[in-house]
């Protein structure tokens, strides 16, 4: 894909986050009549050895009487990063932890996605906003 980043440096100057409107939650599910019922409505699955995960929207969640104990909000950043690129999960990461907010790093096909709780998500954004803003002036202030 044209654009495609690979290095570290080159996603964080460039990742453009940005917080999704709409809250989400990760749920685990055995039984396959629900899971079959949910997929359609989840922006993620896994299958993992316990289950089926899913990331629902909160108010289908709701609706289906799944736990939504832990409601979360979704910062894409706008970063065409490689499958095999190296450094952005790990600097995101670790940039919110130093700031005490946890975080579920979702990586797709074309960008990565951030999970973070609800109440902390502006802040969340706030700490990548920084974090890009330091790469890009690193790189000569514009990134690429």
């Amino acid at each position: 894909m044209p654009g495609t980043l690979h290095t570290g440096a080159d996603m964080i100057a460039n990742m453009t986050p940005e917080l999704k409107s709409g809250m989400y939650v990760f749920v685990t599910i055995n039984d396959r009549a629900r899971i079959a019922s949910l997929t359609a409505e989840a922006i993620g699955t896994f299958h993992e050895e316990e289950g089926m995960s899913l990331i629902l929207p909160l108010e289908v969640a709701r609706k289906s009487s799944l736990n939504t104990d832990q409601p979360m909000r979704c910062i894409t950043l706008n970063v065409y990063s490689a499958l095999d690129g190296v450094g952005l999960t790990a600097a995101v990461a670790t940039v919110l932890g130093d700031a005490d907010i946890p975080c579920n790093m979702v990586a797709a096909y074309h960008h990565d996605h951030v999970f973070v709780p609800v109440d902390m998500a502006e802040r969340a954004l706030a700490v990548l906003v920084e974090l890009q803003r330091r790469s890009s002036a690193v790189m000569g202030g514009n990134g690429l």
